[in-house]
């Protein structure tokens, strides 16, 4: 299973981008897709997560900012992400629990850089 990521770039604060993931392979199910992000010098964080019924999960610091969604047929997820701060930059990175014949294994995007000038 390969993971490919597209979007991302430079942005002013206050701008919007939209990164998009395609999930290509031998699939059975997708359990969830996530983006995680991680900026220099600090741990790889959980941005949001959307599981295969549809619910949805955020990081606090992106609620009301950034909206995940999925096309389960398309296999593909993505993230809009809306009112962007200084504070939003950092590599991002796709992530889905994939279910292959009866074992569930995790997949990772080559990430995506995000900056965002103040």
């Amino acid at each position: 299973v390969q993971l490919m990521e597209s979007g991302g770039g430079l942005v002013q604060a206050g701008g919007s981008l939209s990164l998009s993931c395609g999930a290509s392979g031998t699939i059975r199910i997708i359990q969830e897709m996530a983006w995680y992000r991680q900026a220099p010098g600090k741990q790889r964080e959980l941005v949001a997560r959307i599981v295969d019924g549809g619910s949805t999960d955020y990081a606090d610091s992106v609620k009301g900012r950034f909206t995940i969604s999925r096309d389960n047929a398309a296999n593909t997820v993505y993230l809009q992400m809306n009112r962007l701060k200084s504070e939003d930059t950092a590599v991002y990175y796709c992530h889905a629990m994939v279910i292959i014949n009866v074992a569930t294994r995790s997949f990772w995007g080559q990430g995506t850089q995000v900056t965002v000038s103040s």
